[in-house]
């Protein structure tokens, strides 16, 4: 029989389960892998009216949608949806070159029940498709033919692992893109470059991928992407002081999640926007974020400014002159003078516009910090020349009203469910709702840690990642809730209880560490739904 370059993996099947996830998304529950990827394909072929993001896992494929009428809408086909059988048609393949002296190759032959030999050859002797990424960018989830090398993460992860390791974590293999900590076996290392932001596709592999190992003597080096180097001279604002979470924002990059990049951008959206209409900017213009204040730059030639968000004090000063200056208001900062913020009365995060727009290298459309994966600018350090780009037509606005920040009051949030609330007892879900939460000092732009009375489980086994949004609410096995703010990881693994509506992610960023935070069910949503 002649041969097609279609292979056929399985017949056609249904959808295990649909849940919800907050207002705009929905958690598909698939049979098996491979059904996981061809709905990824599916949807990625024939997308729902009103489809934004698809985010393949281990179990389940997490859809989000532009509305929660759109979402609504989703959810209700997909009940309906019968999978065609997933055709691998002209699929990726990579080899991955790899030299096999890992730290943990004697502990993993040793867990297999093999030799080390043995372990290789199995690595080796099999192909590996990707089944998701997440975790940081460029970091797939591979999953092999057998299960000869299932086993057991670290009990203890690494603070440390350098960038191209080759490891191995219950039933999957991976190669750790950039130095970060991790909790996986490895056995081996590489210098294929996993990520790279200046490549027309930055992923090496994505889902669906085929991934062969192939063993070499030589010792291997990654080299890493070279750094853009900042320009240093010309127009804009000089660093003159600077806290260590100052940081250049914009509204992020969205739709980049399938391959382990989160939306990240400025936590408060909407101080971030205030700010660049005061100067006349495009909303989305890249922006100084600062945490508590602290900040002082110098201007390089004349500058148009406005300060959005936290209302922190603002002083601008010269050799001779000094002028306090009004948040969402523009004001002009001189050649050579000097504007000054204070810790802000309430909120946590200010964020500073120039008319033209900050200069920033753009990773995936966005010049966005992200703290998780390490992509975009850098924080701000002192001597930093921030350039600043031509002025836009647009006139400079007229001042603005500010929202209400949080100052010592207790910060109500509203909430969607969760797609696992079937996890925790009634209990737990009654406590969610009427007890007051403390946010916990480690938290960031990642998450939101929260302290208060533990939120019982009725579920204790480990749950396969599932896809994460912002606004989710994670509980880990302490009982102590985590918000996943603007750099989450794509997907996670432990169960989310319920989700911060999109319009309250803005507060949720205002709220300083030690602050309360309280919870209530979004308008929409009844009690008996949770």
């Amino acid at each position: 029989m002649k041969s097609t370059p279609e292979t056929l993996i399985r017949t056609g099947s249904r959808i295990a389960a649909v849940r919800a996830v907050g207002e705009r998304g929905v958690l598909a529950e698939l049979d098996t892998p491979e059904d996981v990827l061809a709905l990824t394909e599916l949807l990625k072929r024939t997308p729902f009216t009103g489809q934004r993001e698809v985010v393949p896992a281990a179990e389940t494929v997490l859809i989000t949608a532009e509305s929660p009428t759109a979402m609504l809408r989703i959810t209700s086909q997909l009940g309906k949806l019968t999978i065609p059988p997933h055709r691998q048609v002209g699929r990726k393949l990579v080899e991955i070159d790899t030299v096999y002296n890992g730290e943990d190759l004697r502990d993993v032959a040793e867990l297999a029940g093999i030799s080390v030999e043995a372990v290789v050859a199995a690595h080796t002797g099999q192909l590996w498709t990707v089944a998701f990424t997440g975790f940081v960018p460029g970091f797939g989830y591979m999953r092999g033919e057998n299960d000869i090398l299932t086993v057991p993460r670290r009990p203890s992860p690494r603070t440390n692992v350098g960038a191209g390791s080759v490891a191995l974590g219950g039933s999957y293999t991976g190669v750790y893109p950039r130095q970060s900590p991790g909790g996986w076996q490895i056995i081996g290392h590489t210098g294929c470059v996993m990520w790279d932001s200046g490549r027309a596709e930055p992923a090496l592999v994505s889902p669906g991928t085929g991934v062969r190992y192939k063993a070499v003597r030589d010792t291997v080096v990654v080299q890493l992407p070279a750094v853009q180097e900042a320009v240093s001279h010309g127009h804009g604002l000089r660093v003159r002081r600077s806290l260590p979470l100052t940081l250049v924002q914009d509204l992020g990059r969205p739709g980049n999640a399938a391959i382990g990049v989160s939306r990240s951008g400025a936590l408060d959206q909407g101080s971030l926007r205030r700010a660049n209409r005061l100067v006349g900017n495009m909303e989305g213009a890249p922006a100084l974020e600062i945490v508590d204040g602290g900040l002082t730059v110098q201007a390089v030639g004349e500058q148009i400014v406005a300060i959005a968000g936290a209302p922190a004090g603002i002083r601008i000063s010269s050799e001779t002159t000094s002028r306090p200056a009004t948040v969402a208001t523009p004001f002009v900062l001189m050649d050579g003078e000097t504007l000054t913020m204070s810790a802000p009365s309430a909120g946590v995060r200010s964020y500073l516009a120039v008319r033209g727009g900050f200069v920033a290298e753009e990773v995936l459309g966005s010049c966005s910090a992200d703290t998780l994966s390490g992509l975009g600018p850098k924080p701000l350090t002192v001597g930093d020349f921030l350039a600043v780009g031509p002025p836009p037509a647009q006139a400079v606005g007229l001042p603005e009203t500010q929202p209400d920040f949080p100052a010592g009051d207790v910060v109500e949030l509203e909430l969607g469910p969760g797609p696992r609330q079937d996890w925790f007892s009634a209990q737990a879900l009654k406590s969610l709702f009427d007890q007051v939460w403390t946010v916990t000092n480690d938290s960031n732009r990642i998450g939101m840690r929260l302290a208060g009375t533990p939120l019982e489980r009725v579920q204790h086994g480990e749950l396969p990642s599932e896809g994460t949004i912002c606004g989710v609410i994670q509980v880990p096995p302490t009982g102590q809730p985590v918000v996943f703010l603007s750099d989450h990881p794509v997907t996670g693994g432990y169960p989310v209880i319920a989700v911060v509506t999109p319009k309250d992610l803005d507060k949720a960023a205002q709220t300083p560490a030690g602050g309360r935070v309280r919870f209530r069910h979004a308008p929409s949503i009844t009690e008996s739904t949770f």
